[in-house]
């Protein structure tokens, strides 16, 4: 049995298969409006058509100064619905599911005239991270702003689901504005939101939940470690997510870093880097997980499953370089591989 082309379901989500394709950020939108383009469109669909079991957008902004750069996705007005609509009901016919990426930069926000945070505390980036070299210091939100927020992640949600995703996922990784909250390295605020590291992730959990099917899996996507100096560990990450879980998250999708420059602790540079910190979450929440990180061998995406380190591997960059990459990497596992008839002869 190969684990790689078995299907799962889980609550009112059934995949055909355990491939991800994570999201990454595609810097294509035209006139800042937000609204996923012809790009995008031929980008998701092309995945489809190429066999993952599961597609996730890339990081889509709940407000437009909460976005990396002005050339992101957003879904803060019901007139960018309709373009999801069109890329999820064109995905929906190759038998692919697709979910979505909710998230707001915070301090990381690139273009934003004055970045908003937990804090006011400035992050440091690789050189060439940034367009501009260094990033505008953030101002913290107020406590009135923070419960503002917590409506604009609701609202986004809310237009996801109209627009017809199948899953949701909130971004509580990579140092963006989640992150910031439950990191005890950036996070100093005084109010109700520094003493309970916890609270804001909770609020926007809930907050997605409400306006979510009940059968819908929410997802998370968390970094179980940082590697700046004196950032939180595997324990301070699983505690955090236990109290997400019971908010109302499903899946944790387990990544690590992205806070700032890494530290005296750096982060692996080998296939399957990330495979030990899902394998935590998954025995310390007893809940599905997808891990992430240099997976693109297919033989190693297979040992990971079965191995039971996770129940989906993502695929980043595996899948920038070759849209096909899922069919081919259950070729490669199970020897023969089921793809659209127009490419039968191909693949």
């Amino acid at each position: 049995m190969a684990y790689l082309n078995s299907s799962l379901t889980f609550k009112g989500l059934t995949l055909k298969n355990r491939i991800v394709m994570a999201p990454m950020c595609q810097y294509s939108v035209v006139a800042e409006d937000g609204k996923p383009n012809d790009w995008h469109f031929v980008h998701y669909v092309s995945r489809a058509v190429g066999g993952a079991g599961l597609i996730i957008m890339e990081m889509t902004d709940v407000e437009p100064d909460g976005r990396i750069t002005s050339q992101d996705l957003g879904l803060w007005s019901d007139e960018q619905i309709p373009a999801y609509t069109k890329i999820i009901s064109e995905v929906h016919k190759y038998g692919s599911k697709i979910g979505i990426q909710i998230a707001h930069a915070g301090r990381k926000a690139q273009d934003a005239s004055q970045p908003v945070g937990a804090s006011d505390l400035p992050v440091e980036l690789y050189p060439g991270e940034s367009k501009k070299g260094k990033l505008t210091p953030p101002r913290a939100l107020s406590t009135l702003e923070v419960q503002e927020m917590v409506g604009n992640f609701k609202e986004a949600v809310r237009r996801a689901v109209r627009a017809g995703f199948d899953t949701i996922e909130l971004h509580g990784a990579h140092g963006y504005l989640l992150h910031q909250f439950h990191s005890p390295g950036i996070n100093n605020r005084t109010d109700e939101y520094g003493q309970n590291l916890a609270l804001f992730g909770i609020e926007v959990i809930q907050a997605a939940r409400s306006v979510m099917p009940a059968d819908m899996p929410l997802i998370m996507r968390m970094s179980a470690i940082e590697y700046m100096d004196g950032g939180y560990d595997l324990e301070h990450s699983i505690e955090i997510a236990q109290r997400y879980k019971a908010a109302g998250v499903d899946i944790f999708h387990v990544s690590s870093g992205g806070e700032s420059l890494p530290g005296k602790i750096k982060p692996g540079n080998h296939h399957g880097y990330q495979v030990p910190f899902a394998r935590a979450f998954k025995q310390a929440l007893g809940v599905p997980v997808i891990a992430v990180g240099k997976l693109d061998d297919p033989h190693l995406a297979e040992a990971t499953l079965a191995n039971g380190d996770a129940d989906f591997i993502a695929v980043g960059r595996g899948m920038l370089n070759d849209p096909y990459w899922a069919l081919h990497a259950i070729k490669s596992v199970v020897g023969k591989v089921e793809p659209p008839v127009q490419y039968t002869q191909g693949i």
